[in-house]
C-alpha cells in the first residue's frame, strides 16, 4: 500500500477544511502543528487549540456583523459616558442595564432628558455592549422608522416588515419626540409598539415627558395605551442635566480661545413618575 505524497495530503486537507468553512483552522494549522510538535504536546492538545481558534475567530466576525447589523451612527463607548454628571445614575445601574439582563424578561428602557445630556450617547454605548455578547440590535431614529412603517403599510406588507423587526432582540427608537407625526404615521408606530409588547424589548429617547406625548400619538387613549404597554416592564433614565455640548462650549469660552453666549436650557424634564399618574 502505496501513501499520497506530503504534499497532496495537504493540498487536500485545505480543500476540505475551506468547504467546511474551517477558514480559521485553515490559516493556522500547519504552524500550530510545528509548534505542538515541538512543545511535545499530545494531538488533543493539538486539536483543542485548533478548535479554540476557530470558535474565537467565528465568535469576532459574528459580533463584527452584529455591530454593522445594529447600524449605530456613531462610534460612542459606555467608557466614555460619564455617569457622575447625573445625579439619579449611579455606575452600577449603567453596568447592570449593560449587562442586557432586561432583554432576557423582554422589558424596556425609557431614557428621557434635555437635548444634549447624552440620550442618544448612552442608547448607542449601550446598544454596542449587547452586540459584543452577541445580541441582535437595531438602531433607528423615530422619524426613519414611521416612513419605513408608512411605506410597508401602503405597499400592504406592514406584517412583513414588524416581523422582519422581531428578528432584532432590542429595538433602538431614538429621538421619539423631535418631530409631531401625522395620524397615520402615529398609528403604524403605535401597532409596532403593540407587536413588541412583552415579546421584544425596545429603547425610546425623548425629549418629551409622557404628559408631551400626545404630540406623538395624537390622541389621548392611543397616547394612554402606549405608555402603558412601554412603562408595565420598563427602567426609566432621567438624565435632568445641563447639555453636555453647552457645558464643553461654555468651559472653552472661559479658557479664553472661545466666547459663546449665555444660554438659558429649557428644563422639560420635570418628576416623570409624577407626570405618569394619568396614565394609570
Amino acid at each position: 500500500m502505496t501513501t499520497q505524497p506530503l504534499s497532496i495530503g495537504y493540498a487536500n486537507l485545505n480543500v476540505r477544511l475551506e468547504a467546511l468553512n474551517l477558514l480559521a483552522m485553515l490559516s493556522v494549522y500547519e504552524d500550530l502543528a510545528n509548534k505542538i510538535i515541538n512543545a511535545k504536546q499530545s494531538p488533543i492538545d493539538y486539536l483543542e487549540e485548533l478548535t479554540r481558534i476557530e470558535l474565537e475567530q467565528r465568535n469576532q466576525r459574528h459580533i463584527q456583523y452584529l455591530l454593522k447589523s445594529a447600524k449605530l451612527p456613531r462610534d460612542k463607548l459606555l467608557l466614555d459616558f460619564d455617569v457622575t454628571r447625573i445625579p439619579t445614575l449611579s455606575p452600577g445601574l449603567i453596568q447592570n442595564l449593560s449587562s442586557g439582563d432586561f432583554i432576557d424578561r423582554q422589558e424596556n428602557l425609557l431614557i428621557f432628558g434635555n437635548p444634549g445630556t447624552g440620550k442618544s450617547h448612552l442608547s448607542i454605548a449601550l446598544a454596542r455592549e449587547w452586540c459584543l455578547q452577541g445580541r441582535k440590535c437595531l438602531y433607528t431614529t423615530a422619524a426613519s422608522l414611521v416612513q419605513d412603517l408608512l411605506v410597508a403599510k401602503n405597499k400592504m406588507v406592514l406584517n412583513h416588515l414588524i416581523k422582519k423587526l422581531d428578528r432584532f432582540e432590542v429595538l433602538i427608537i431614538d429621538d421619539i419626540s423631535y418631530i409631531p407625526y401625522e395620524r397615520a404615521e402615529s398609528d403604524v408606530l403605535f401597532v409596532l409598539l403593540a407587536q413588541r409588547y412583552e415579546q421584544r424589548s425596545i429603547v425610546i429617547t425623548s425629549n418629551l415627558v409622557f404628559s408631551g406625548w400626545s404630540q406623538v400619538f395624537k390622541d389621548e387613549m392611543s397616547t394612554n395605551a402606549a405608555i402603558d404597554r412601554l412603562v408595565h416592564h420598563s427602567c426609566i433614565l432621567e438624565l435632568n442635566t445641563e447639555s453636555y455640548r453647552i457645558k464643553a462650549a461654555k468651559d472653552k469660552g472661559r479658557d479664553g480661545s472661545q466666547k459663546i453666549p449665555e444660554v438659558v436650557a429649557t428644563d422639560t424634564q420635570t418628576d416623570t413618575k409624577r407626570e405618569d399618574k394619568n396614565v394609570k
